[in-house]
């Protein structure tokens, strides 16, 4: 058989679907068999669009709760918002249409864009509610992973404008308060094949991706550091407060509370290339250390290289909601065509995405101590959050779950 040449190699990456670090079904899940209902009414933003579902028996907005949508690449598609939040573990759009809730789930035009950029769509969704609102109960405003960000600086902005939201609550559910987590050996991938197909490193070189991620490359060989993107998000942050301060800040986080941390070990095979295109290529999970090997870097070309880390903690295996990162991108080589020798083999797929300590802003990432601290012993007050909840058990990142969902159901207006 004779090999591939680099024009079809290319021609056959860019014909799939682009490889996109979020959470989500993977490639094999059933798809749900409903369809999501019709909305009730429909908005155009600036910047994105509102899927508006009035609560059981309500004729118009009564008691709204805004849920804006979290970080991918493209726009926000309103059959994801139902499979995450209807067709997954718990059927969270009924629950609150049933207690009365009126649900409007904020998307974006473009997911991986600016936090800032959509922060002006989420003040914008916010000030519609407010006119299209029936009586005077106040709005419930937050979101999943991103989607709780956008929302936070929302509100903050708008207080420091002295502009009235008239939200009585802010929630997040397991949004990345003190930074995300992409393994250095995933970033450097994307990268590494940028020639052949740029849209990996686009996503992780996004606006968004560069102000959520803790820790950042621009290239395969960078070494790993906080972007300057994130630097300026959190001067903007502080500049507005760093937290509404008018409404109740509530948050969910899908890690355990107690510091115990994934089975995901440091330092461990997780992907290794076996097609002739990719042999050679080996991803690690993250160790601890000096001169840490995170990638072998081997695509098309003969020539293989090392990607290695300094000084970065064990944070693939941390208390936290996961990602299926090393999963995701070994379903999307393996779906390629057999001829392009992108055959691969993944043995871990899942690691941290938001530690438990930064879904719940108490402890940053810079060291083990803090991301497997057990926040049970901590003072909640050093949270900037007013009361939060952890899972019982590490899960995927956004799962929704009965566990975390009844919660915060709970203590709505």
């Amino acid at each position: 058989m004779s090999e591939p040449s680099h024009e079809q190699i290319v021609s056959g990456l860019r014909d799939k679907p682009p490889i996109a670090l979020a959470p989500g079904p993977r490639l094999d899940a059933e798809r749900p068999g409903s369809l999501p209902l019709p909305p009730s009414t429909v908005w155009d933003l600036p910047g994105g669009t509102a899927w508006v579902y009035y609560g059981e028996g309500n004729t118009g907005l009564v008691r709204p709760v805004i849920f804006a949508d979290g970080f991918s690449t493209g726009p926000s598609e309103l059959e994801f918002s139902w499979q995450i939040m209807e067709f997954g573990d718990y059927a969270l759009i009924s629950e609150l249409r049933r207690r009365g809730h009126d649900v409007i789930l904020l998307g974006f035009h473009e997911r991986s864009a600016s936090i800032l950029d959509n922060s002006r769509t989420a003040q914008a969704v916010i000030a519609r509610a407010i006119a299209e609102r029936l009586g005077d109960t106040p709005l419930t405003v937050g979101g999943f992973s991103m989607g709780g960000l956008v929302t936070r600086h929302a509100l903050a902005r708008m207080e420091t404008d002295r502009i009235d939201h008239q939200t009585a609550l802010y929630f997040s559910y397991d949004s990345p308060h003190r930074g995300a987590w992409i393994p250095i050996g995933l970033q450097a991938f994307a990268h590494y094949i940028k020639d052949l197909d740029s849209r990996f490193s686009d996503q992780i070189n996004s606006p968004a991706a560069r102000q959520l991620l803790w820790r950042h490359i621009a290239k395969w060989d960078d070494t790993p550091d906080q972007s300057d993107e994130r630097a300026a998000f959190l001067a903007e942050m502080a500049a507005v407060g760093e937290w509404p301060q008018r409404p109740r800040r509530i948050g969910v986080a899908n890690g355990v509370a107690d510091g115990t941390g994934t089975d995901v070990r440091a330092g461990e095979l997780a992907l290794e290339g076996k097609g002739l295109s990719i042999v050679g290529t080996k991803l690690y999970t993250q160790a601890p250390g000096p001169d840490e090997l995170v990638a072998k870097l081997r695509v098309v070309t003969l020539k293989t290289n090392e990607v290695r880390t300094n000084g970065l903690p064990s944070i693939d295996g941390a208390p936290g909601g996961s990602l299926e990162g090393f999963g995701i991108l070994a379903d999307g080589l393996n779906a390629l065509s057999p001829f392009l020798g992108f055959k691969t083999d993944v043995r871990i797929r899942s690691h941290c995405f938001v530690p438990a300590v930064s879904a719940v802003d108490i402890r940053d990432l810079d060291t083990d101590e803090e991301l497997y601290a057990d926040i049970s012993s901590l003072p909640e007050d050093e949270s900037g959050l007013d009361e939060f909840k952890l899972a019982s058990r590490n899960e995927a990142h956004t799962l929704v779950t009965e566990e975390l969902s009844t919660w915060l159901l709970d203590r709505l207006p």
